[in-house]
């Protein structure tokens, strides 16, 4: 059973960081970084077409955007580096190593969730409440389009 539950959460930790989870590991860091500038326009351009802001909310809204986003892609970077080092260890994890790292698999979400709010309150002054509404569901809509497209060129590659 807590195999299962390690492989639920590995796959949320994945899905949440979708964009380097979803970034080949070997490409060149110039290549890497390209890709993510291109990920982060195209969202900037889907966010702002399902929130339908203006230049000015734009402006002032896609800076703090990506730093929250850089904060919840370190957080999850650093979980999945522990994870990693526990369960790929050369040497078997001891029970204490075992419960840091479950512990920080939870709490990851956590503190995802303090990082999402603290910004909600700083976004607070540059969206309308209906927009600052809207924002999670664009996201995960974002998400689904990117996963879909995933599926689709995954498919075609198999053919």
């Amino acid at each position: 059973m807590k195999h299962i539950s390690n492989i639920i959460l590995t796959v949320t930790l994945l899905l949440s960081g979708l964009s380097v989870a979803a970034q080949p590991k070997n490409i060149p860091d110039s290549e890497r970084q390209k890709w993510f500038k291109e990920m982060r326009d195209y969202k900037h351009n889907f966010l702002a077409k399902e929130l339908d802001l203006s230049r000015e909310q734009q402006r002032k809204f896609f800076p703090l955007y990506d730093e929250m986003e850089d904060q919840t892609n370190r957080l999850n970077q650093e979980t999945r580096q522990l994870e990693e080092k526990v369960a790929k260890g050369e040497t078997d994890a001891t029970d204490i190593e075992y419960e840091k790292a479950t512990e920080a698999l939870f709490e990851q979400k956590c503190k995802e969730g303090e990082i999402e709010k603290a910004y909600m309150k700083k976004f607070q002054p540059i969206l309308s409440k209906k927009q600052l509404f809207q924002l999670k569901g664009a996201e995960r809509k974002f998400t689904r389009d990117i996963m879909k497209h995933h599926r689709r060129l995954r498919s075609a590659q198999r053919k």
